[in-house]
């Protein structure tokens, strides 16, 4: 039946506000997301007609638009309210087309930025007609992503694998991660000490630390335990001196507002999440919760580049900081933040909605997850309206003999916006940093007394590996993709395989070497982050209305074309997927040869299948040197030298795998006895009281868990790593309530208890 004013959403959780914002005059129903894209099982784009699309409305959607269809008659006013983005309005046009409505000239398109009241109102009072620039852009998007995947894929699965996929952009991320670990994998550490001088005041008995910095007046770098004693033996004795004492105020601003990409990356600092489910905890906040006021939207819009904040919420920010903490950690005037080029400045930062609505004050409407995220949000929008931190910096120099220590540290003289946040960052040294270090009060002249001197063995580190955070930042800083493709990007290119993440940290698996090298070497202008770069930047001019979008496409795709039908003609499989090395099989004398497999590298004989030696790669393809863990494998091999195979009775020997230490016997392959090296992580099981915790791997991907180490006996385990015994116990104890708790809705309506699923022996 037909109604007189129809809202139409992409999600159905924002019907309930909607409705009761408009009243009975409006019925509001949701598109759930795209009703029309290309077709799965074939291109959909004729590329000799000016690069013409062929939509169709996906099976599960019919249902969709017929009961919209439904609801539209001749004197309908239909309202388009899709996402502002440039997805959203793309969403809208093929909603227009779907259900026939491109001739209406009644047919309106809203947008608001929150789902409140007042934007509601406003969005309605002030309708517009489709962007057809910003749906230009989309489409531009869509069909270029379209035509790399279909045109790359083909030529993967014929010269590696079958079902892989290639991207424009996630092959891209998937690059960075790659020279990443080669970087990593190339690194050399060097050995260097640090020498320590604990010292007390002259007056007082307050502990500081001073760090060896010059010898006579020059900078000191100690290379090794021998210069180290050296020093040590040249002070002995000695008495320290204050030579100098510097004092001087900094002033410290907060962080703007949150972007996408800036709440992603702290939202993965701060609360671990990763960017999907951040994405999905802010769309839950930004469609809404039930309050005791009625159903209302608690932040504005996930998706932006912004960092302006409308004229309303910077008053109000002023009024919570100053309600709240005092009139002197407000501000006079409002903080302006400056926008990267290209951001839509006319979008809104990501804030709550209303601000004096107090994360505690939520607490009994949302779940830990959107709680945790809220609070975030909240603390990062009033921290950006508050006056600047002031901190005064310490400096002394203390001498003994020719040598010369450095004492640091920082008092917090007022903590202006520190008082409600600090940014979190991607190094855990520059987050050490942040913490509050002081120093007694010294005066040049003074004589410290000496505690003890501290030598300390350190190694130079690598590059860091990608996190989630950091490699949304790295994307971002190299104009690789935008705000809404950054979680999808990462989840996708996990999902694939590409990528695997293990403690957060983003590792390429065999499989993502090898594609990406592939690409790389056969197709270097896909993969040059400057070009994707240029695409960005093109389909941001067809936004703007500079660029037509098919001329755009022509220019990349008949060069592209050209080069995959040479490359699957040129290419040998063999060549991409095996790699020769200088070992011997140890069976037949032939050379073994690298090749890839169901499960990754392996080491292969050349006389195959006369001979069926093969054997697995040690240590996996995220092996990196590490002077530590080199160390500790040592000890490994020195505690299990003894050690013989119960089958055969032969040596067993300690070996590196992809799930970490095992011990294997000597007379692989005949024989083929292996076992796990349970690695224990230090806390003890707090079910038996007797064992200790462990990592295992599933077997079935590997995911590690921590079990107790007298499996079968016990069967205690975790997915998340504890610190503590206590810890390991909430954590045990938050799984079980949170499985019984879960209700699953059955095929009659009922309901039914999810049960936990039980841990299997590793």
């Amino acid at each position: 039946m037909a109604v007189k004013n129809l809202v139409i959403v992409e999600s159905p959780g924002k019907i309930q506000t909607i409705s009761k914002v408009l009243g009975s005059d409006f019925t509001v129903m949701a598109s759930f997301g795209h009703v029309r894209d290309l077709p799965k099982t074939k291109m959909g784009i004729d590329v000799k007609h000016n690069f013409e699309p062929s939509y169709l409305v996906s099976k599960d959607k019919k249902k969709v638009v017929d009961d919209l269809k439904k609801k539209i008659g001749p004197k309908t006013t239909v309202y388009i309210a899709t996402d502002e983005d440039r997805e959203g309005e793309a969403i809208g046009w093929h909603l227009v087309e779907a259900l026939d409505l491109s001739e209406r000239k009644d047919l309106k398109r809203i947008v608001f930025h929150e789902i409140t009241k007042p934007a509601i109102l406003e969005a309605v009072a002030s309708p517009r007609s489709i962007d057809k620039h910003l749906v230009d852009a989309q489409q531009a998007r869509r069909i270029l992503d379209r035509l790399v995947g279909y045109e790359l894929s083909p030529l993967l699965w014929k010269k590696i694998k079958y079902g892989l996929s290639a991207g424009r952009v996630q092959s891209v991320a998937v690059r960075l991660v790659v020279e990443r670990e080669r970087e990593i994998q190339a690194f050399k550490a060097e050995e260097y000490w640090s020498l320590i001088a604990e010292l007390t005041a002259e007056k007082g008995d307050e502990l500081f630390e001073a760090k060896l910095t010059k010898h006579k007046g020059k900078p000191i770098e100690l290379k090794d335990e021998a210069s180290t004693n050296k020093v040590l033996e040249e002070v002995k004795g000695g008495h320290f001196e204050v030579k100098s004492v510097e004092a001087k105020d900094l002033t410290r601003n907060p962080a703007a507002p949150f972007t996408t990409s800036t709440l992603q990356q702290e939202a993965s600092r701060k609360l671990g999440f990763s960017v999907k489910k951040t994405m999905m905890v802010a769309q839950h906040l930004y469609e809404g919760v039930e309050l005791d006021t009625g159903h209302e939207g608690l932040i504005t819009y996930m998706r932006t580049d912004s960092v302006n904040l409308s004229p309303l919420a910077l008053a109000q920010a002023k009024e919570v900081v100053s309600a709240h903490f005092g009139k002197q950690f407000a501000l006079d005037t409002p903080r302006l933040y400056k926008g990267k080029k290209g951001a839509q400045e006319a979008h809104e930062a990501v804030r709550p909605t209303d601000l004096s609505r107090r994360p505690e004050a939520l607490e009994k409407f949302l779940s830990r997850d959107e709680l945790r995220l809220y609070e975030l949000i909240w603390k990062r929008t009033l921290a950006c309206q508050m006056a600047p931190a002031l901190l005064e910096q310490v400096g002394a120099d203390i001498d003994v003999k020719d040598y010369t220590f450095r004492a640091t540290g920082q008092t917090v003289k007022f903590a202006g916006f520190m008082q409600v946040y600090m940014e979190g960052h991607d190094d855990e040294e520059e987050d050490s940093e942040d913490g509050e270090k002081r120093l007694p009060p010294l005066t040049v002249g003074e004589k410290p007394a000496l505690k003890r001197y501290v030598p300390e063995q350190h190694f130079t580190k690598p590059p860091a590996r990608y996190t989630e955070a950091s490699l949304v930042k790295k994307l971002e800083a190299e104009g690789i993709g935008r705000p809404s493709t950054y979680a999808p990007t990462i989840s996708t290119v996990q999902t694939r395989g590409y990528i695997q993440a293990e403690k957060k940290q983003l590792m390429p698996t065999d499989i993502g070497f090898l594609v990406n090298d592939f690409l790389v070497e056969h197709f270097p202008q896909i993969m040059d982050y400057q070009f994707t770069v240029k695409m960005e930047d093109m389909l941001d001019q067809i936004e703007e209305g500079h660029e037509k979008w098919q001329s755009e496409i022509r220019e990349f795709y008949e060069p592209f074309h050209d080069s995959v039908e040479e490359k699957m003609k040129s290419i040998n499989k063999a060549d991409v997927i095996t790699e020769k090395t200088a070992e011997i099989c140890e069976l037949c004398g032939n050379p073994m040869e690298v090749k890839f497999g169901r499960f990754g590298k392996f080491l292969s004989c050349t006389n195959f299948p006369e001979c069926k030696n093969a054997k697995p790669m040690e240590g996996g393809a995220a092996a990196a040197p590490d002077p530590e863990k080199e160390k500790a494998m040592e000890e490994l091999k020195v505690k299990y030298a003894n050690e013989k195979c119960e089958k055969c009775g032969k040596p067993m020997e300690v070996k590196n795998g992809r799930f970490g230490t095992y011990l294997a016997c000597t007379d692989y392959p005949t024989c083929k006895t292996s076992k796990a090296i349970l690695k224990t992580i230090g806390v003890k099981c707090p079910e038996c009281k007797e064992g200790e915790l462990v990592e295992r791997h599933t077997k079935r991907g590997g995911k590690p868990f921590y079990g107790c180490n007298r499996f079968p006996k016990c069967k205690f385990a975790l997915w998340e790593k504890p610190t503590s015994t206590e810890h390991a116990a909430e954590l045990k104890a938050a799984a079980v309530e949170k499985a019984e708790g879960s209700e699953k809705t059955t095929a009659k309506g009922g309901t039914k208890k999810a049960r936990p699923k039980s841990k299997k022996k590793d």
